[in-house]
């Protein structure tokens, strides 16, 4: 509720037109006006024999997309399929997952990378670090209003804040 979907449609409006996007989501729900669209939906099973999202992020990268966009990612698998696409010159992907800032938005990707075991700790935050170049935190407040709270950008090992809500001197 606190606008990411709203947040990743209007910058799927930026995209060239030209530019081939696939869309990976548990349900449908990202309808993007976009003439180069393709829409991956997650498809629920007994005992695990359904065809999860991370599986679409690995099958995406052999559909030649410029562009892909998850839903949100939840899980250590997600994280993992994700930040591997992003780390192999897929650039320009957009996803959403729940965090409180924009550091812990990438604490929670590090945190999820931790459950998936598949790298050594220290070099969990070099590869988040390295597939991320930005966060965007979006934020509902007690009146309903959706504001962004923050924009940072990553360089190196460093989170730089962009602009941050009612802060004049970030920038």
């Amino acid at each position: 509720g606190a606008g990411k979907s709203t947040l990743v449609r209007s910058l799927a409006a930026a995209i060239p037109a030209d530019e081939r996007l696939v869309v990976i989501e548990d349900t449908n729900e990202l309808v993007l006006p976009h003439p180069h669209v393709v829409h991956l939906e997650c498809v629920p099973g007994r005992d695990g024999a359904g065809v999860r999202q991370a599986d679409l992020v690995a099958n995406a990268l052999r559909m030649r997309p410029d562009r892909i966009i998850v839903g949100e990612v939840r899980t250590p698998r997600e994280a993992s399929a994700l930040l591997e696409a992003l780390s192999t010159g897929h650039d320009g992907a957009l996803t959403t997952l729940h965090a409180g800032s924009a550091a812990d938005a990438l604490a929670r990707l590090e945190l999820l990378l931790a459950r998936c075991g598949e790298l050594a700790p220290a070099a969990i935050g070099r590869h988040v670090r390295r597939a991320i170049d930005a966060v965007v935190h979006v934020t509902r407040g007690r009146d309903g209003r959706r504001t962004i709270r923050e924009i940072a950008a990553i360089d190196g090992e460093d989170l730089i804040a962009l602009w941050r809500h009612g802060d004049d001197a970030v920038g």
